[in-house]
């Protein structure tokens, strides 16, 4: 019983989507949809690398010799 009750814990964690008062809540899930929802949201805005830009960049340093 003690299983199915970490499987219900686990399907709450995974079923929460970030929410504006998450800025507010002390709790660590809470804190770290925030900070991730930040992160994403300054990426985005940036207009942040792809992993296909990240490649193409580390491979031609790579050509290059350099890091």
């Amino acid at each position: 019983m003690n299983n199915k009750k970490s499987n219900e814990k686990s399907s709450n964690i995974a079923g929460r989507v970030y929410d504006v008062s998450d800025y507010k809540r002390d709790d660590t899930l809470s804190s770290g949809l925030a900070t991730t929802h930040e992160q994403v949201s300054d990426a985005y805005n940036a207009g942040g690398m792809t992993s296909a830009d990240q490649n193409e960049h580390d491979s031609e340093k790579e050509k290059e010799g350099t890091e």
